[in-house]
């Protein structure tokens, strides 16, 4: 099942659980906009390449539209439909005031230089300059992007409007970024483990920990754990996998792949199957990289007891319903991942008051914004009798649904 058909299907299964008016139903459902553009650029050698850039926005019912824009081959209109509104969900249940939005250019940044990247970045902002903006539309880093491509855009943009520098979040610092920003998403996947494991008279300490994905999420949340006396077992990302029962030294595989690239020859744990580590005997998994790696194939033999959904979608609905009966507990990714989308919201709303935050009150706020939106959440659970992913779901379609309802929507 693709990302848009399994989160359609979360939308769904909400909207019944709330009895939904059907008008109500259908008007969530569709996008507010979705952009397509042509984004050709000359390589370094001379010759001229063509992208294509995507933009879509879900819904602005609750504020302003948010969402990153990713860099990967396999960008399609589909997955950033699916994405962008899984935006408008999360925003809504973290509760502050955007809606949703996604981004992506199907190219591989891998294969391209920093002068060509910048190119790019540039033309994709100058096709849709006049559709994003302060409060209508405000892109931020994802998957293949970074706080680099976010000066770009920024610099691009004001270009045509002036200085803007809360037209994006995730910048550098010296241009308006907020402190706590890149750490921001691990330190919420840790802090939504922290919850989710307190409800069960638990803590970090001396469990078990499998985290699928080392870039910047599961490489933070790794270190958060460490920190906190948790063992991490089993790491992998694309160059590799390593394993060690006795626990990971983290910042000794941190150092390694800073000066390696990879996870390969790691002295510190033995190579592993990359596969496998969704399948590792662990406490808790924590899936960091691509959606849908928990599917109907290997959700069986999962042997975590929690799963933290810190990638986006990364559990299909026909793997929910095995991990389900096997009691497996899941925290949804519109919860789990909502750290770096909650300190983009400070970063906004530090730039506009054009007044900055220190790192430890912008750690605080994020953790009593997460705290907030888990009890919301455990309410909507109880009121519903429904699991963790059906309650985040059920909050958040019901904020949209009220906001969009109150602006009189019908007029």
């Amino acid at each position: 099942m693709n990302a848009l058909a399994a989160t359609n299907r979360n939308f769904q299964l909400a909207a019944r659980i709330l009895g939904l008016d059907s008008k109500v139903h259908k008007s969530l459902l569709i996008p507010f906009r979705e952009i397509k553009v042509e984004c050709t650029v000359p390589r370094d050698d001379g010759s001229f390449v063509s992208y294509i850039g995507f933009r879509i926005q879900h819904d602005n019912a609750r504020g302003p539209m948010k969402g990153g824009i990713r860099y990967h081959p396999e960008v399609d209109p589909d997955e950033v439909n699916a994405l962008a509104q899984l935006m408008t969900w999360k925003t809504a249940v973290a509760n502050f005031p955007y809606g949703g939005a996604k981004g992506g250019i199907g190219c591989n940044p891998r294969e391209l230089t920093v002068s060509e990247l910048e190119r790019v970045t540039r033309v994709f902002t100058q096709k849709i300059h006049d559709l994003i903006g302060i409060h209508r539309d405000v892109p931020a880093p994802d998957m293949g992007t970074n706080s680099q491509t976010m000066a770009w855009i920024l610099d691009e943009y004001s270009k045509f409007h002036g200085y803007s520098p809360a037209v994006v979040t995730g910048k550098p610092i010296e241009l308006g970024g907020s402190l706590g920003r890149e750490a921001a998403t691990g330190l919420g996947v840790v802090f939504a483990t922290e919850f989710l494991l307190d409800e069960y008279g638990m803590s970090i300490a001396n469990m078990k920990f499998a985290i699928q994905g080392f870039g910047n999420v599961g490489s933070w949340a790794a270190s958060f754990i460490h920190q906190k006396g948790g063992k991490v077992v089993a790491v992998s990302d694309i160059t590799g996998a390593v394993k060690n029962p006795n626990g990971i030294d983290i910042p000794a595989l941190l150092k390694h792949k800073e000066k390696a690239y990879s996870l390969k020859d790691f002295e510190g744990g033995d190579a592993m199957n990359l596969n496998d580590v969704l399948v590792h005997e662990c406490d808790v998994l924590i899936p960091c990289a691509l959606g849908g790696v928990l599917n109907k194939e290997n959700a069986a033999d999962v042997k975590a007891k929690f799963i933290i959904e810190a990638a986006n979608h990364p559990t299909d609905p026909e793997a929910d319903e095995i991990l389900s009966r096997k009691g497996v507990i899941i925290r949804p990714d519109i919860y789990a991942n909502s750290g770096g989308v909650t300190v983009s919201y400070f970063e906004w709303v530090q730039n506009i008051q054009g007044f900055m935050w220190e790192e430890e009150k912008v750690n605080y706020e994020l953790k009593r914004y997460m705290k907030r939106a888990f009890s919301d959440i455990k309410a909507m659970c109880h009121t519903h009798n429904c699991n963790l992913r059906m309650g985040a779901f059920a909050l958040g379609v019901n904020k949209v649904a009220r906001a969009t309802v109150l602006r009189g929507w019908e007029a």
